[in-house]
């Protein structure tokens, strides 16, 4: 997963997720505060760049300070690839799966994807 800093990469983002609002919605808000100085600490990451499939925003790592925090692990996703998404919960580094997380978003399958890879791993999912 790339992080996105550059503020004309997250403009370019930001001009593209308003274009599927409101499906978008979730990440929407935290690229825009990155873009704007990004007073909360958090991070916009794609799975590629400029042509990317999935976007995941979430509270820089270093700044967790509760693993068993959910609410501070906190990530927004948005996908234009269920396949993205699969191999974002799977595979990538970007979901610290040895804490407690809640995951965001509004479009259908994600509730499936997030409990197919829960079982797979033999983790409880509330």
């Amino acid at each position: 997963m790339l992080i996105l800093r550059c503020p004309a990469q997250l403009q370019l983002l930001e001009e593209t997720l308003r274009k599927s609002l409101p499906t978008t919605l979730p990440v929407l808000g935290t690229v825009m505060t990155v873009a704007r100085g990004n007073p909360a600490s958090h991070e916009v990451l794609v799975d590629s760049w400029p042509h990317f499939g999935i976007v995941l925003t979430r509270l820089r790592p270093e700044d967790h300070r509760d693993a068993r925090d959910y609410y501070t692990n906190q990530l927004s996703v948005f996908y234009r690839d269920k396949g993205a998404l699969q191999t974002l919960l799977e595979g990538t580094e970007a979901v610290a799966h040895g804490r407690a997380f809640q995951i965001l978003g509004m479009q259908d399958g994600l509730d499936e994807a997030v409990q197919e890879v829960a079982s797979a791993r033999g983790l409880k999912v509330e």
